[in-house]
């Protein structure tokens, strides 16, 4: 099953679903009845905005069927609770896991939409006792709480960094474990020209929790990107002329071709 919902430029975005999993995929649907590698992530993988995501360039260099598991919206809480999901990884040859974002997972402060991880649900209590001054009606977003919290206070905010860190080696990790196939970790950096921090990611992935999870893959890559409106790749991408905002925040053709030949070389060496 797949639909199109077509851009203002009329070029249509494929979206797909797969065995039990309850996750939108970058289409179109692929058999899974051959071997096959799966490529596991979020908007990166899944391509946004790109004619020839990560994956398909994978599948192209190395001639292995490589299904793109990349989900919009999709963190930590998705890949842990997502059991079909886990079922696609364990019946492949080997994994590809782009780490997701560590501010998209339910933990003791706030809950998040069990699909669309980027939504915040509702605060919980502990949360409304260390920031009573904020009201939580008005936000819809991960990101959004993050940054009104930050500004705020950002000693309190550390307390609640501390938790999604902890918490996003812990699903993390049991992914790792409840998947049988080799797994290659991927953490695409992406990162803002201005600072060189992690674009838009108020909790960034931190060196040490990359390191934590290496005993439980085979390989781990660390990539780091600019965004197609930092680099010579935005005249490339393809986007409608309202979405021209968010396709200078993706990342584009060249850094895709530059992730395939990176993840060949890994693959063709093990």
């Amino acid at each position: 099953m797949s639909y199109q919902p077509f851009a203002a430029n009329g070029v249509a975005e494929s979206f797909c679903r797969y065995g039990r999993s309850n996750l939108w995929y970058r289409g179109p649907q692929r058999s899974l009845d051959v071997p096959y590698v799966t490529c596991i992530g979020d908007q990166e993988t899944f391509g946004r905005f790109v004619e020839t995501p990560y994956a398909a360039g994978l599948e192209r260099i190395l001639s292995r069927r490589c299904i793109n598991l990349g989900s919009l919206f999709v963190g930590a809480e998705a890949l842990y609770r997502d059991e079909g999901l886990q079922e696609i990884a364990d019946s492949a040859e080997m994994c590809i896991l782009q780490l997701p974002s560590v501010a998209g997972q339910t933990n003791r402060f706030y809950r998040v939409h069990p699909r669309r991880n980027d939504r915040f649900v509702a605060p919980a209590q502990e949360l409304v006792d260390l920031f009573p001054e904020v009201d939580f009606t008005d936000i819809h977003f991960v990101r959004h709480l993050l940054n009104r919290l930050k500004f705020v206070s950002g000693t309190r905010f550390l307390t609640v960094a501390e938790e999604l860190r902890l918490k996003w080696v812990e699903k993390i990790g049991s992914f790792l474990r409840s998947v049988s196939t080799p797994v290659i970790l991927l953490w695409l950096d992406v990162q803002a020209e201005d600072d060189g921090q992690s674009l838009g990611d108020p909790v960034a992935i931190q060196p040490e929790m990359f390191d934590a999870l290496k005993s439980s893959s085979v390989q781990s890559l660390r990539v780091n990107l600019r965004t197609s409106g930092e680099s010579d790749d935005l005249e490339d991408v393809i986007f409608g002329t309202l979405q021209q905002p968010i396709a200078e925040h993706m990342i584009g053709p060249a850094a895709h071709r530059r992730i395939a030949e990176i993840l060949s070389r890994t693959i063709l060496d093990m």
